[in-house]
């Protein structure tokens, strides 16, 4: 296949197709872009589709039979170019690892949306909001990976971009109108320094809903079948969750079972698992148990910081300030400013706005708005 239609929107895999494509909007200054993974079902997550929007045309490009789109990456990355993500944080870091790309000239619309009070900013709620467009959730959860992929698969990702730019711009004119376009802007600008973060390997089993309710013993039971998980998740291409539940793997670190025939009574551990790799379950779980006493592991300690007797007092003014400015501003709190912010100004000790801008992750629109009021209540 060359290229096919999906009302209006081109499916697009093969390289001469691609160029074509993004020979023709070359010259554009403004596009719409998302990309779709399959996380819930692969173990490494990588792009499958890239779907692209301007203003007239729209395609979806697909990686897997072309490998990078190279002329695609020059556009997202010109300086001249405006590239409209709704929640762009994950896109970012997939781009950045799958191809080295380093986005820059961002608009989120989420982002956006979240500044201007809106309640409901998934795009599914904003798309309805605004043009009255209703996604079908069934693909949700869809396998990207799968090929051929149905029409209305095709269909589905292309909506996620078909009404971008125009979203875009009610925001912008929205923003604008409300003197907050500057605030969007020092958070879109945060944007283009995301990264894709390898993890620690081998550390991800502390990360585990429910890891610190376990002993120090238990711990070293739960990082060798975790760690066995992952090798068998790896080999197949399948999320974790796919191969085993975290719920078995915390039932095996406090049962420590010896034997296969044990495990049929470890709850949520499949069946098939035990036939095919019950002996390698129970080797990770002796080597837990074997674990000698002065190499268990322990969750790191986290940062110890010298708190004040007033530290907690502190903060409840910060917040007070906050939550008085969110009132005023229609905002989230959450939004307007974390509690972690909070907590990086009660830390400071700053006497000055001088000063508070020099606190960690606090940006120059939340001094602006709040940052008389947190100087008082230092």
């Amino acid at each position: 296949m060359t290229s096919a239609a999906t009302d209006s929107a081109l499916y697009l895999d093969q390289p001469d197709t691609v160029d074509r494509f993004l020979t023709q909007i070359s010259d554009v200054k403004e596009l719409a872009l998302d990309t779709e993974g399959a996380s819930f079902h692969r173990f490494l997550d990588r792009i499958y589709l890239l779907q692209v929007s301007t203003r007239d045309r729209s395609a979806i490009i697909d990686p897997l039979p072309i490998g990078s789109p190279a002329r695609l990456g020059e556009l997202l990355q010109s300086k001249s170019v405006e590239v409209v993500f709704h929640d762009a944080d994950y896109d970012l870091r997939l781009l950045h690892q799958d191809y080295g790309w380093h986005v820059t000239n961002i608009f989120d619309t989420r982002i956006a949306s979240q500044l201007l009070g809106i309640k409901s900013f998934g795009l599914a709620a904003l798309l309805e909001q605004f043009f009255d467009v209703k996604l079908d959730k069934k693909h949700q959860r869809a396998d990207w990976s799968m090929r051929p992929l149905t029409p209305d698969m095709l269909e589905y990702a292309a909506q996620d971009t078909r009404y971008l730019l125009r979203l875009k711009d009610h925001m912008k004119t929205e923003l604008t109108r409300r003197g907050r376009l500057h605030w969007a802007e020092e958070e879109f600008a945060r944007l283009e320094g995301t990264r894709w973060e390898a993890e620690e390997s081998m550390e991800g089993f502390l990360r585990l809903k429910g890891a610190r309710d376990l002993s120090r013993g238990e711990l070293a039971v739960l990082r060798e079948v975790a760690n066995w998980r992952d090798t068998v998740a790896a080999q197949l291409d399948r999320a974790t969750f796919r191969v085993m539940g975290n719920e078995a793997l915390f039932e095996l670190a406090r049962r420590t079972p010896r034997s296969v025939s044990e495990l049929s009574a470890i709850k949520g551990m499949p069946k098939g698992m035990i036939e095919r790799a019950g002996a390698d379950i129970v080797a990770a779980v002796r080597r837990g148990i074997e674990v000698p006493e002065a190499e268990l592991p322990r969750f790191p300690k986290g940062q110890r910081w010298n708190k004040d007797r007033d530290f907690d007092e502190k903060v409840a003014r910060l917040k007070s300030v906050r939550d008085a400015a969110a009132t005023r501003l229609e905002l989230d709190p959450g939004v307007l400013c974390s509690r972690e912010r909070l907590e990086n100004v009660a830390r400071s000790g700053a006497k000055s706005l001088e000063e508070l801008g020099a606190v960690p992750d606090l940006r120059r629109w939340q001094i602006e708005e709040m940052g008389e009021g947190f100087i008082a209540a230092l």
